[in-house]
């Protein structure tokens, strides 16, 4: 009986451990994320779910192309999931023709689904201050990013993590590509 009463109580501490554990992983390591609505298809689509990497950060600052994740300012449990294209100090401008600029050069990148339609509020020089961040999804012409201005630039402070792997579904399982 004695020995009993220990396993018992020796099992329910290691549960309690793991639990803790767990919680700790996903409140300051990890946690896992679903895509909703296309704005960052191709890449992510509706419904993928993913893990978002919650630590590097902390160690390094978000490089340009990699793709965040953030609360939408007036839903705390509503997430954007989008691509960084300026980095602090950087001017981006999008002409009419849906070219960005950054300081005056154009960016070489594929990741946009097709040209921009709307530049938003990138078609007079966004200038972004030393902790903001311009953010647009690859849907381009699908997505509500920095040149909304309910969106605007990203302070760096709203960041809480980078996409890291898509779980589901299982035939797209893997690492997500940033650069």
């Amino acid at each position: 009986m004695k020995k009993t009463l220990k396993d018992i109580l020796l099992t329910s501490f290691y549960l309690l451990l793991v639990l803790v554990m767990v919680l700790l992983v996903i409140t300051y390591v990890g946690q896992k994320i679903e895509v909703v609505g296309p704005s960052m298809s191709p890449t992510l689509t509706d419904g993928d779910n993913m893990f978002i990497d919650k630590i590097s950060y902390r160690f390094s600052d978000p490089e340009r192309f990699d793709i965040v994740v953030f609360p939408y300012q007036h839903e705390k449990d509503t997430y954007f999931i989008k691509r960084i294209i300026g980095l602090p100090g950087e001017t981006v401008f999008i002409d009419n023709a849906g070219t960005i600029y950054i300081n005056g050069e154009i960016l070489d990148e594929g990741y946009g689904a097709e040209t921009i339609q709307n530049p938003g509020r990138a078609y007079e020089p966004v200038t972004l201050g030393p902790d903001e961040y311009f953010v647009l999804g690859d849907n381009r012409n699908n997505s509500s990013d920095s040149r909304d201005p309910n969106v605007g630039n990203l302070k760096r402070s709203r960041i809480i993590g980078k996409a890291f792997m898509r779980v589901s579904p299982f035939r797209r399982m893997g690492m997500i590509k940033h650069k």
